[in-house]
């Protein structure tokens, strides 16, 4: 893609439960994951109230205490093997796809960071048709469990002449706003994914109902 303008705002998405529609795939997987250790299941809102990073933190809330290492491994199998079971029914949120080429249309550089493993995410952006669409395309090496401002760290610091201070970090969870706040970034929060209002306006950014509202603030937020 072409050299960007040293003003323009770069957008970092984040991908479950931003672009991708997954709220189903997440929650039936968690539940899966709870019933190996006697777990009540939750609802998506329960589940949005509760949710927290990291997640042995969100277990945490649930079971009272921290799960052993033999338990958090054993949620951890199951939770991924019923996600990407469940994956494959879940589709962009509406109207991602347009804001995206839309964006690209428009000169403007973007990329996506996820928490979702690299070799893993990688072939499924692409199978969405629009892996074309970003600059850069980075998942979650290493082991999950943990935050995402390191890795937040390393995706900016790959992103060849893009500065913090013109980036808008677009997510659902309030890990998003803080990896953003790690490096200096901005952030636009959605609530279309894992948490409720109430939890991503404790973030202190700017919170919104769509993808749409969350591209228009991002422009506002580096002018």
């Amino acid at each position: 893609m072409a050299t960007h303008g040293k003003h323009r705002t770069h957008l970092v998405w984040d991908w479950n439960g931003t672009l991708l529609d997954d709220n189903d795939a997440v929650v039936g997987a968690t539940n899966a994951a709870f019933a190996e250790v006697g777990l009540e299941p939750l609802t998506l809102e329960q589940y949005r109230e509760m949710y927290c990073i990291p997640i042995p933190r969100f277990y945490e809330r649930l079971m009272g205490r921290l799960p052993t290492e033999a338990e958090w491994e054993r949620m951890d199998g199951i939770f991924h093997r019923y996600y990407t079971e469940q994956r494959v029914a879940c589709g962009l949120t509406a109207g991602a796809a347009e804001l995206l080429a839309q964006w690209q249309l428009a000169g403007r550089s973007q990329s996506l960071l996820s928490m979702y493993v690299h070799e893993q995410l990688v072939p499924v952006v692409r199978g969405y048709g629009i892996e074309r669409h970003f600059t850069r395309v980075d998942g979650r090496t290493g082991p999950s469990g943990g935050s995402k401002a390191q890795h937040m760290e390393r995706h900016l610091a790959a992103l060849d002449g893009i500065s913090p201070e013109h980036t808008v970090v677009i997510g659902d969870a309030v890990d998003d706003a803080l990896a953003a706040a790690h490096v200096g970034a901005g952030a636009v929060l959605y609530t279309g994914g894992s948490h409720s209002r109430a939890s991503l306006e404790a973030a202190g950014v700017p919170v919104v109902d769509s993808l749409g509202e969350a591209v228009e603030l991002a422009e506002q937020m580096t002018r």
